[in-house]
């Protein structure tokens, strides 16, 4: 029924995206990973720009999909109810598209710095006179001071956008089950309770809720009790889910000024305390991003298309068993995919870094005199040592 709906909206823009950018990423992205030493530095460093440019552009077209179905415009609905575009530019340059690009592009541009620097950072625990990790892990710790600061403006901008267009959205992140007519607090942490409509064990500052969404300390701001139970997003979900992407923002601006500090010091690549810092938060950009989409998702229900289509309305009459069947296929092909990928990078991520590297031979055995000891992901998703060796 989604389909159904919003297709004359939604496939133009997906569409745009398969011919823009993933024909692009698809074709390149086996040069930028297999194609090193077979088509020579220069073509390899032009097919990794491709990459590059490729996701930038499947960025754009994906998040304008998606804020078309937060802050819909540019839209007519047909005698069969369908919503049709009447303005291309209203659709797809939507008012809360700016704000989402350039958060989304921010993350994933962080998220890379992150495990860049992780590796970089492994790489140095066992050896601080590395050359190539010393250059990876300054070029990340630069990236985190430089965009870490960026990324939190324009998760504000981003946020005051949202409560001027999807209020219940921001009333169910700061937990507000109330309004607070003479400045509202801000909640750090704390135990939604949905029956008895508060945040139970709540820890807050008072007012700077207020201060932060308004820029004024006494500025009144409405809360759930305004809007009806059947419109409300689902709180705890979304309650949480902000407060870890906040709580691992807040966490990657710090490992930025700890870097900048040793880097004043000169210190930069003789800290192993920062350096088991950095590999430790290697996987951070993968949660928070996570819990940053579903901080959007969660945060718009009950709505597919807020405020115009609600989720029950949006369901397809298709049985359980070929849902079931369907989903779980897709499990087994992405993971199997996902898999091999991940065991291939994490390879690519053990072997240490050198100037004009061979490519390393999927038949080529770790050995302890050449490559670095296996690694793999702790459950914590942290990378960690498995021949327990130990660390400088």
């Amino acid at each position: 029924m989604f389909s159904d709906k919003v297709g004359p909206v939604i496939g133009p823009l997906m569409g745009y995206e398969v011919l823009s950018a993933f024909f692009l990423e698809a074709g390149f992205l086996g040069v930028m990973l297999f194609g090193r030493e077979r088509v020579g530095e220069k073509l390899h460093f032009l097919a990794t720009l491709i990459v590059a440019i490729g996701t930038l552009f499947s960025a754009f077209w994906i998040l304008s999909a998606n804020s078309w179905m937060q802050t819909p415009a540019g839209y007519g609905v047909n005698a069969a109810g369908q919503f049709t575009p009447v303005d291309w530019w209203a659709v797809i340059f939507n008012p809360s598209f700016p704000y989402r690009l350039t958060h989304m592009v921010l993350a994933a541009y962080l998220t890379t710095a992150f495990v860049v620097g992780a590796v970089g950072a492994w790489h140095l625990l066992r050896d601080r006179k590395n050359p190539a990790a010393r250059v990876m892990f300054s070029m990340a710790m630069w990236m985190t001071v430089l965009v870490t600061p960026l990324q939190i403006a324009a998760g504000d901008a981003h946020g005051l956008n949202t409560l001027e267009h999807q209020p219940a959205k921001v009333m169910a992140m700061e937990g507000h089950y109330q309004s607070h007519p003479h400045g509202a607090p801000l909640i750090l942490f704390g135990v939604p309770n949905s029956v008895g409509r508060r945040i139970d064990f709540a820890v807050e500052v008072p007012k700077l809720s207020s201060l932060i969404l308004k820029h004024d300390l006494n500025a009144p701001l409405a809360g759930l009790d305004t809007i009806p139970l059947d419109r409300q997003p689902p709180v705890a979900i979304v309650f949480w889910s902000f407060r870890i992407m906040v709580g691992l923002g807040v966490a990657m601006l710090g490992l930025g000024l700890c870097s900048l500090w040793a880097r004043l010091r000169r210190r930069l690549y003789d800290a192993p305390w920062l350096h088991r810092a950095a590999v430790a938060m290697g996987p951070a950009g993968f949660a928070a991003v996570p819990a940053g989409w579903l901080t959007t998702e969660a945060g718009r229900q009950p709505y597919t298309v807020y405020g115009l289509l609600t989720t029950a309305r949006s369901v397809s009459p298709i049985a359980a068993t070929a849902v079931g069947a369907s989903l779980i296929a897709f499990i087994v092909v992405y993971f199997t995919l996902f898999g091999a990928g991940a065991f291939y990078i994490l390879r690519l991520m053990n072997t240490p870094p050198r100037p004009h590297e061979p490519e390393l031979s999927p038949d080529e055995p770790i050995r302890a005199g050449g490559l670095l000891p296996a690694m793999a992901m702790d459950a914590a998703g942290a990378l960690s040592p498995t021949d327990g060796g130990a660390r400088p």
